[in-house]
């Protein structure tokens, strides 16, 4: 069993804290929510597009688990300049590395939670951000 200690690094709780940086306000007017079956956690994501479809601007209000705002972190803070087909490709690369042997997928700063994969009840969790972005995008 993996230990609880492996999970919660000082890293994971940095970027939990970074959370805070992606504030969420009225001017973000595509917004989506997800929600974690497993754990109950919940995120939602405001974004604005240019004219090319892609992100300039990103906010986040989350009640979720410190994997599940670490998570959130890590995907908002690569998420400016990236378009609707970057996030479907991510998140199934994602989902798929969760429950699968496989390679890490390309996003920048995954690796700090890397760790959670061990923990499947926080897969839910680790998604909610590109889920949130992806429910955001569908109202565009």
């Amino acid at each position: 069993m993996a230990s609880i200690t492996k999970l919660y690094t000082p890293e994971v709780l940095g970027l939990a804290t970074a959370l805070a940086g992606f504030r969420l306000d009225d001017a973000l007017v595509l917004r989506g929510d997800a929600r974690s079956a497993s754990c109950g956690s919940t995120l939602t994501a405001g974004i604005l597009l240019d004219g090319a479809g892609m992100i300039t601007r990103i906010g986040l209000a989350a009640q979720a688990c410190a994997i599940g705002q670490a998570a959130a972190a890590v995907m908002a803070q690569a998420a400016i300049g990236k378009s609707l087909a970057d996030f479907v490709a991510a998140e199934a690369a994602i989902a798929r590395w969760l429950t699968e042997e496989g390679v890490m997928p390309d996003w920048p700063q995954l690796a700090i939670i890397a760790p959670a994969k061990d923990f499947p009840a926080r897969h839910g969790a680790i998604l909610l951000g590109w889920r949130s972005v992806l429910a955001a995008f569908a109202l565009a």
